[in-house]
């Protein structure tokens, strides 16, 4: 027990500061759509998602941006097009398609937020940092339990200490360990699957899914207004949610729908479309994939609380928030432990 002690102790200061990033950026990121809708006058109009209206505002959007790679389709949390640009480019558009905001990179509060918790504003390296350190935080937690088994009689429910007391400071620490012990360990065993994708989708498949077969197709402008309605008539209950263009002449054009039974915010539903002709060339039903990769599909809305309402959502604010307060009362008990002026005498007396 000394040792697992100790590991949780070391490992835990160093992963404290991470820990406080990741509580407060994942806490913020659930009120994004209505940061969004704050702070953007378009996202708060209504939404019409005929395809006669969605058609020629796709046009408005090739016109105003004729380098664009993806658009999301306004929702009824977002009336806003969000549309991603190439070099780490960004911009809203109206429900007409006529652009009313453009930014790079972090340039607005919720693209710093999100790059920061999803890769610690450090690319792929980051990413991969935020991913390992998402299954250390479950090791973490893990091994918290385990410690506390002990003690499970002096637990409580006061999740802030009265005092600086290195006393008070881990019976905090250790309440909101235990109390929110269960959804940080969701939150950050799914944070680190989304990162290693690779591995969990072959974990959960018994092996990488097979890639489908490229459908032949044409050049030429899309006919949006077609592409839609085509594609409504193959999934007439699914919800447009993202449009994304040809990555090169002769690839095809891609919209993802969303059924009502789906938990993803866009749908893991898609269509393939020919640009020359609008029409339908293959689909994958999100509801008719094998389980492994429905489990998958599940990872993210779990993560992001974009399923449960609003009950979910507090859930995950307040798991955020307990994750920083973890992470800071746990810091700032180690620190005040080792460095505390009385016992760096002891430990150079010893030595």
């Amino acid at each position: 027990m000394g040792a697992i002690r100790t590991l949780h102790a070391w490992a835990g200061a160093a992963l404290a500061a991470l820990a406080i990033v990741f509580g407060l950026t994942g806490s913020l990121l659930v009120l994004e759509d209505d940061w969004i809708r704050a702070s953007v006058p378009a996202a708060r109009a209504a939404v019409n998602l005929d395809p006669a209206a969605l058609g020629p505002a796709l046009e408005a959007i090739e016109a105003a941006e004729p380098g664009v790679k993806t658009a999301v389709i306004p929702s009824g949390k977002v009336g806003a097009w969000t549309l991603y640009l190439p070099d780490e480019g960004f911009a809203y558009a109206d429900a007409g398609g006529a652009v009313v905001e453009r930014w790079r990179g972090a340039g607005r509060a919720e693209t710093f937020i999100f790059d920061l918790h999803h890769e610690l504003l450090a690319g792929h390296t980051g990413k991969l940092v935020a991913g390992g350190a998402g299954l250390a935080l479950v090791i973490m937690i893990v091994t918290g339990l385990i410690v506390w088994i002990p003690a499970w009689r002096a637990s409580g429910w006061r999740m802030w200490p009265r005092s600086g007391a290195r006393r008070e400071l881990i019976g905090s620490h250790r309440n909101l360990g235990l109390i929110f012990a269960l959804p940080l360990l969701a939150f950050s065993l799914t944070g680190a699957a989304i990162v290693f994708h690779g591995t969990t989708q072959a974990l959960l498949n018994g092996g990488p899914p097979p890639a489908p077969a490229a459908p032949e197709v044409g050049e030429g402008e899309i006919d949006w207004t077609v592409a839609l309605a085509a594609a409504r008539a193959r999934f007439p209950d699914a919800t447009p949610r993202m449009v994304s263009w040809p990555a090169a002449p002769g690839k095809p054009a891609t919209l993802r729908l969303r059924h009502p039974g789906e938990w993803h915010p866009n749908g893991r539903t898609t269509v393939t479309i020919d640009p020359a002709t609008g029409r339908v060339v293959a689909t994958v039903d999100a509801n008719r994939l094998g389980r492994g990769l429905r489990v998958y599909n599940a990872l993210y809305p779990v993560h992001a609380a974009s399923v449960g309402g609003w009950l979910y959502e507090t859930v995950t604010v307040l798991s955020g928030l307990a994750m920083a307060g973890l992470g800071a009362v746990g810091l700032w008990a180690f620190i005040g432990h080792r460095f505390r002026p009385g016992n760096t005498r002891r430990r150079r007396a010893a030595a």
